[in-house]
């Protein structure tokens, strides 16, 4: 299964997904579609349990992010920025409190599609059961992504993984909201271009700062590609040259900045005397800042 196998299936391009996995799997579709429904409530309870509460994460660094944003002003009058931020940062945040969450498609990027399309539909009053087809789709991306490139921070930076997932919320929002197959695809095609070269840098390794605000980020750009591939605007490079795109960067790039804490973020002044808190030692015991070659 590619993109281009995705961009050229019949409409639905969610049905297409379904008749493939149950030809691999042998899985009964309602079977499938029921199993969906069930990983679509584990997102809704997460986010109500992460939007009601301010309890710290197990290092300290995160925790009230969502309820904050959720209780605070709408300061810009944007209630879906504002949705679709809270639901991401309240899934991370439970993630980061140990919660039971759904990665997708890894722990660190689980925000980013319940944001994305727990928060369209709950912005325009679509209820949950629409949502199933637009999650197969989602999980179709995912796959397609998964046969060309790396999926983890670990193998390819965040573009591999907050990459990937905005890909696969642009999809199913796109299809939501009524897109083509060519249209779905398009969309996770902008939002992939998008996060090339991210790095994945996270303070102490844990998967806190910046991860929980980085869903936030990436939930509300998965939502703008399908704002512009339902306007009919394309990736000026194919789909699947632009996965083969990211996977060349994620080659690239050295392993201080693929979630080993050894750059980025994990190694500002700030960022290194916390790690060294929640290890238990003086901030200048060890550390400092690294010199990373220059091309």
């Amino acid at each position: 299964m590619t993109l281009t196998d995705l961009m050229n299936a019949p409409a639905p391009a969610s049905g297409w997904v379904l008749a493939q996995d149950c030809e691999e799997t042998g899985l009964d579709p309602a079977d499938i579609r029921a199993e969906m429904a069930r990983r679509i409530g584990e997102m809704r309870d997460s986010i109500e349990r992460g939007l009601s509460s301010d309890a710290k994460s197990i290092t300290g660094m995160v925790g009230w992010n969502a309820k904050g944003l959720w209780d605070a002003p709408d300061a810009l009058n944007a209630p879906l920025i504002r949705r679709v931020q809270a639901y991401a940062m309240a899934v991370n945040e439970e993630n980061a409190r140990m919660g039971r969450i759904v990665a997708a498609p890894t722990a660190g990027s689980a925000g980013t599609i319940p944001g994305a399309l727990l928060g369209v539909a709950d912005h325009l009053g679509i209820p949950d059961e629409r949502l199933v087809d637009p999650m197969i789709l989602a999980a179709g991306v995912g796959k397609a992504i998964s046969k060309r490139m790396f999926i983890s921070g670990a193998a390819g930076g965040c573009q591999a993984e907050i990459g990937s997932s905005a890909a696969m919320a642009a999809a199913a929002v796109t299809e939501l909201l009524g897109g083509s197959p060519r249209a779905c695809i398009h969309a996770a095609s902008l939002a992939l271009m998008n996060t090339i070269g991210l790095v994945c840098d996270p303070v102490g390794g844990y998967v806190e700062v910046p991860c929980v605000s980085r869903n936030a980020f990436f939930a509300v750009h998965a939502v703008s590609a399908a704002q512009l591939a339902l306007a009919q605007l394309e990736s000026f490079i194919p789909p699947d040259e632009v996965v083969g795109a990211m996977a060349q960067v994620g080659r690239m790039m050295p392993a201080q900045l693929r979630e080993t804490a050894e750059g980025g973020l994990a190694q500002t002044p700030t960022g290194l005397a916390v790690t060294a808190c929640m290890e238990g030692r003086q901030p200048d015991e060890g550390g400092g800042m690294i010199e990373l070659p220059m091309a």
